[in-house]
C-alpha cells in the first residue's frame, strides 16, 4: 500500500480523508499547512508515494508549497493530487507544470477520490 501525505488547513477534512485512505490500507501522514508539509517531506525525502494538497491555506498556498518543493528538488517521484475549491484554468496550468496528476474540486466525494487513488497507484 501507499504512503500518503494529506495537506490541508482543515483538521476535520484531514481526519476524514485520512480515515478513508486508511480504510484501503494506506498509511497517511497529515500536514496542517504548506510549511508543515515541506518540513515533513524534507525529513522523509522518498517516503511518500502520493500527496493530497489544498490550495487555500494560511501562510503559503498549495501551489507555492509545490513551487518550493520543486526548487528543493523534492517533487521527484511524487504523485500530486490537488483537492480544493479552486478550479481556475490558470491554477490548473500551474499545477500541471509542477506535476499535478489530478485536480479534484471540493466538495469531497469519497468514492471519486478513492477511485482516483486506486487508479493512479495501479498504473
Amino acid at each position: 500500500m501507499a504512503e500518503i501525505l494529506v495537506v490541508d488547513d482543515s483538521e476535520t477534512f484531514r481526519i476524514q480523508l485520512s480515515k478513508d485512505l486508511e480504510s484501503l490500507g494506506h498509511t497517511v501522514t497529515q500536514a496542517k499547512d504548506g510549511r508543515d508539509a515541506i518540513e515533513i517531506i524534507e525529513k522523509h525525502r522518498t517516503h511518500f508515494n502520493l500527496i493530497f494538497c489544498d490550495i487555500n491555506m494560511p501562510g503559503i498556498t498549495g501551489i507555492e508549497t509545490l513551487e518550493i518543493l520543486e526548487e528543493k528538488q523534492l517533487l521527484k517521484n511524487l504523485m500530486i493530487f490537488m483537492l480544493t475549491t479552486e478550479g481556475s484554468k490558470e491554477l490548473k496550468e500551474k499545477g500541471k507544470k509542477l506535476g499535478v496528476k489530478a485536480w479534484i474540486t471540493k466538495p469531497y466525494n469519497k468514492e471519486r477520490v478513492l477511485a482516483a487513488v486506486s487508479r493512479v497507484l495501479t498504473d
